[in-house]
């Protein structure tokens, strides 16, 4: 069957892809393919369910932009479609002399973000959360919490309702451009399109590599391990805590959040996975184990971060390593306090000199984009993601008679 547009990938920036292309463009055929049974179940799936207000960026930079109108995009979308989601708002605490010099810093640029942002100081912050201690913070009153299944799985059912068809447990095997269309393929079934976007997530240079293109950088798992609080502790906090981020490293580091369900989870942290969708601790894909080690450039950002990796792996092995970075700003909890809850896995791409990719990758042909890398946070920015996909796409509104 020959279809309009295709779609590759169920996470949240391919569901919104496919469904603001059928709010532009209604009336068109597009098939949204996933390999797993269900919508958003890696990445989007995983994460700590926050809306961000995009407080860390640049000012002027597209993830900026991206972040600030995804948050107010993603509010109205689950207004709309009756989804839960609170604004509870977001600590950033200070916890050295060092902190509240780059906290200060983080303040003017947010400014510049046009970002409302509250400098709170350490008696205020007592107030406001009487079980964090800091010499300071900066409160985010826009930031906010949902569960990102939901709104995944709302997302598929405006698609089915605009005439989108959604083909579950489907693996591609086969990608080929040809003169006027893309054909595609796997077991037992073969389709084309006019238009094929790739949102392959963990899976993304390998969906690249099988429709021929060209690339030079690798997706390297980084895992983020989550531990839940007891019950008796979900009122510890009342807003997100999260610590002052060093700029010299590439994760925010192990925050609390309040999740939409009332539990509070504390992570994560950042360590290398052994598998792109391997989520048990002890878990090992040996195929993708030797496919990042065999890449120079992954070598060359273990180089680069040597100092963050070895303490990221050994609070990893050690509880009490992890509970130490906890106790930084929230010197209450106990190691008995860190309950199991399940990890996630972020598709990090990495270049050949070693360098974290932090910006948008796309590879483009005449009829195929591939989304390489949607970097954090995708989830709160990922329908203006998709708004920008479709501009690149050529997929202008069409035109009311």
């Amino acid at each position: 069957m020959l279809y309009d547009y295709c779609v590759i990938g169920g996470g949240i920036v391919g569901l919104s892809t496919a469904m603001r292309l059928l709010e532009r463009r209604p009336g068109s055929s597009l098939l949204l393919v996933e390999k797993e049974n269900g919508l958003g179940e890696h990445q989007t799936g995983h994460n700590s369910g926050v809306i961000h207000a995009g407080i860390y960026y640049p000012p002027g930079s597209l993830k900026a932009e991206l972040c600030r109108r995804g948050a107010e995009a993603t509010k109205e979308f689950c207004a709309a479609n009756d989804i839960p989601f609170e604004v509870c708002g977001k600590l950033l605490v200070a916890t050295n002399p060092l902190e509240v010099q780059r906290m200060n810093a983080l303040y003017e640029r947010s400014t510049a973000n046009e970002i409302e942002v509250v400098p709170v100081s350490a008696g205020e912050l007592a107030e406001r959360e009487p079980n964090i201690a800091g010499l300071g913070a900066l409160f985010v009153p826009s930031t906010g919490i949902v569960d990102y299944g939901k709104v995944c799985r709302a997302m598929g059912k405006t698609i089915e309702r605009l005439g989108g068809e959604i083909l579950l447990g489907t693996k591609v095997t086969g990608i080929r451009e040809e003169g006027d269309a893309v054909a595609m393929s796997s077991p037992g079934r073969n389709w084309r399109a006019r238009k094929l976007v790739v949102c392959g997530g963990l899976q993304s240079d390998r969906l690249a590599v099988m429709a021929g293109l060209s690339i030079s950088h690798r997706i390297v798992p980084f895992r983020g391990e989550y531990f839940r609080l007891p019950p008796e502790k979900n009122e510890v906090v009342r807003h997100l805590i999260y610590p002052i981020p060093d700029p010299d490293l590439p994760f925010l580091g192990i925050h609390l959040t309040r999740m939409i369900d009332g539990s509070v989870t504390v992570g994560p942290n950042a360590v290398i996975g052994f598998g792109r969708e391997t989520y048990a601790k002890l878990g090992v894909n040996l195929a993708d184990l030797f496919e990042y080690l065999s890449y120079p450039g992954f070598w060359k950002t273990v180089l680069n971060n040597r100092k963050s990796a070895v303490t990221e792996l050994r609070n990893s092995l050690w509880r009490p390593g992890y509970l130490a970075e906890c106790r930084k700003y929230c010197p209450s909890l106990e190691l008995s306090d860190l309950l199991p809850h399940k990890a996630g896995i972020r598709a990090q791409a990495v270049a050949r000199d070693g360098t974290l990719v932090h910006d948008f990758l796309f590879l483009e042909t005449g009829r195929m984009l591939h989304v390489c890398n949607a970097p954090s946070p995708a989830a709160t920015s990922a329908i203006p993601i998709a708004d920008r996909i479709l501009d690149r796409l050529g997929v202008e509104t069409a035109k009311v008679a």
